[in-house]
């Protein structure tokens, strides 16, 4: 099994023309991220599999380690608007989505957009904000629209969510409920760099690179080659076989003995797109067990709960789906 971190995707397959010149467009998104952001390249092969596959990112990481810069400098690289939503514990639902806004020369109230309303939202520590401010994401990011006072409003088409948050700072945070952290597509790890990265990083820093100006980083694609890349991936095949094989990972998960809750069928078809995004950027032309077994952990590690006498005993959700992918018979 591979990871997003240490896989490449790119496959030695000819694939058709037109879907290679979307894949070498969506390679030079990464190297134009890669110029500001050393040491990151799974969490943007990750951005990239989740925009494909029309889903959201939740980033997690410790202060420090670019997950903000990293968004930015994937929404120059895609010449997508973007909007950064610092969450905060005042933060008020209509501060994200917009509000009514009363027009003393009209006389009429008119809604004013949210930040929301953009290619790109950055949500930057969402969970130092209280659950009610939380929920105004959810209609955004299931059905890509917002509804208030009774008008339905569509999104800007590509949207996508990025939010972050910090696993060890718990004071002053409200942990994202279940049905939140669903709507997530993806829940990426970001690590401190190796030292060979981290290297980088302070040669760069040394040279005078500025991350609030992100010099240098340039749009390598337009919104029309996104959407085509879009179709594209969803128009992946799939075998029978391997969505046997989904199924059986995902009822897997709810039979383990260290889960009390598993994957959900939603769960399963997350990852089914997930797959099918990894493998178009791989040029391959049908899923593959292995595409399914690099998605997984990523797609599903934030959709499990663990026993209370698991997690006393220090056990992890990705050693879980490590153990029910290792368990699980593969198809030839």
């Amino acid at each position: 099994m591979t990871d997003l971190h240490s896989a490449e995707p790119r496959s030695d397959q000819a694939p058709d023309t037109a879907d290679a010149a979307l894949r070498d467009a969506l390679h030079r998104v990464r190297q134009q991220v890669g110029r500001a952001v050393i040491g990151q390249d799974g969490a943007i092969t990750g951005l990239l599999i989740a925009l494909l596959a029309g889903g959201h990112v939740l980033l997690e990481g410790v202060p420090g380690v670019a997950k903000t810069l990293l968004v930015r400098a994937f929404s120059r690289a895609l010449g997508l608007d973007t909007k950064r939503i610092q969450f905060t514990p005042d933060l008020m639902p209509g501060d994200v989505s917009g509000s009514l806004v009363y027009d003393a020369r009209t006389g009429e109230f008119e809604f004013r957009n949210g930040p929301i309303f953009t290619n790109i939202a950055l949500a930057d520590e969402i969970n130092r904000t209280p659950p009610k401010t939380q929920a105004a994401l959810l209609e955004a990011m299931e059905e890509h629209q917002v509804t208030a006072d009774g008008v339905t409003r569509p999104l800007p088409d590509p949207f996508l969510v990025a939010a972050t948050q910090n696993p060890i700072e718990h004071e002053g945070t409200y942990p994202l409920p279940e049905a939140q952290l669903d709507r997530f597509l993806l829940k990426l790890v970001v690590a401190v760099p190796e030292r060979d990265a981290e290297l980088q990083v302070l040669r760069r820093h040394a040279d005078g690179f500025d991350p609030h100006t992100l010099d240098g980083i340039t749009a390598v694609v337009d919104a029309g080659q996104l959407r085509a890349a879009r179709r594209a991936a969803a128009s992946v095949a799939v075998t029978d076989e391997v969505l046997g094989y989904l199924v059986d990972l995902a009822r897997a998960t709810r039979q383990s003995p260290s889960v009390q809750l598993g994957v959900s069928p939603r769960a399963a078809t997350a990852l089914l797109a997930a797959a099918k995004a990894w493998a178009w950027l791989g040029g391959y032309p049908a899923i593959t067990p292995d595409h399914v077994q690099t998605m997984l952990v990523p797609t599903w590690r934030h959709r499990i709960r663990l026993r209370p006498d698991a997690m006393l005993e220090g056990v992890s959700v990705d050693a879980v789906l490590t153990s029910v992918l290792q368990q699980t018979r593969v198809p030839i």
